[in-house]
């Protein structure tokens, strides 16, 4: 039995009968109240209920009641297209969330110093604040690339650690004058993204707290952390100061809550609770096809935001 049938059948089985209408409610197109989190959905995730175009996803988006929204193309998109979203998601009231700043996922970018490569990583930076700008974004993804695990040219763990961190504080002052944060998101290596640098939340807390810098934080992806070190709450609640950003995804799987493992209506009740006001980013697909799976994630995340 699936984590979302089991919470239906249990302990949430009275409100599963209201979150029933809710969702027939959503189908026939009525606003839906807002949620206790700002969760939000990207681009794609409710293509079959709302249409392919862009600016109808946003519009169907609120009127079933999320208030945030995030799209890691963004800096793909043309800034045409970049300015009628932003102008889109202000008449609408929502929030933009993070976009991909810099992910160099399988090179060698931070941990290996390259003044080459070091100036085009800077470059994605800059670039990255003009794009904000347009956007109303304050939070970027960083992904620092890879650990240097080559046999002949590796450096000591220690050294590359170092150079993240000067490559992070270069990258930081960039986004201090703007008010913009760079935010640092752990992946796993088990199911996703082997040879990552940044694997943890312990070691993404102790990064930011070298970097030093409001403009460097963490961004705490459950699905990710999940997988690589368990220990939700309690990680959550060691690095707390560091957080600004969430992003979510069950496991196995990386669908909406319900499906896998992660009591995310704990988690998310928890994070609530000690007066989070930032994003948590759905980075996660659809667990159904057509309409049908885009309503299933909605009323996944109304079944776990009962708190």
């Amino acid at each position: 039995m699936q984590r979302r049938e089991f919470l239906k059948s249990g302990m949430l089985a009275g409100g599963a009968a209201v979150l029933g209408s809710t969702a027939a409610q959503a189908a026939d197109g009525k606003e839906q109240k807002p949620f206790n989190l700002k969760y939000a959905p990207h681009f794609g995730m409710f293509k079959n209920a709302a249409g392919n175009d862009p600016i109808d996803q946003l519009k169907f988006a609120a009127d079933q009641g999320f208030t945030a929204w995030e799209d890691n193309g963004m800096k793909k998109k043309p800034k045409e297209l970049q300015q009628k979203i932003a102008d889109t998601m202000e008449k609408l009231n929502m929030e933009m969330g993070v976009f991909v700043a810099h992910g160099s996922i399988g090179k060698l970018t931070f941990t290996r110093k390259d003044k080459a490569v070091w100036d085009e990583v800077l470059k994605d930076i800059k670039d990255s604040v003009e794009v904000a700008k347009r956007v109303n974004a304050k939070w970027m993804t960083v992904v620092p690339g890879n650990l240097d695990e080559g046999p002949r040219s590796r450096l000591a763990e220690g050294y590359q650690t170092a150079n993240v961190i000067e490559l992070l504080r270069r990258c930081a002052e960039i986004f201090e004058p703007h008010g913009m944060v760079m935010v640092l998101e752990p992946l796993n290596w088990y199911a996703n993204h082997g040879g990552v640098f940044l694997q943890g939340s312990p070691q993404a807390y102790a990064l930011c707290k070298a970097v030093d810098s409001p403009a460097c934080k963490i961004l705490f992806d459950v699905y990710h952390q999940q997988i690589t070190e368990g220990n939700l709450i309690v990680n959550i609640d060691q690095c707390w100061d560091e957080i600004g950003y969430f992003q979510s995804g069950d496991n196995p799987g990386r669908k909406e809550p319900g499906t896998g493992e992660i009591n995310y209506l704990n988690v998310f009740k928890h994070i609530h609770s000690k007066g989070f006001e930032g994003i948590v980013g759905m980075e996660h697909g659809n667990s159904k096809p057509g309409k049908e799976g885009d309503m299933a994630v909605i009323e996944a995340y109304r079944e776990v935001d009962q708190f």
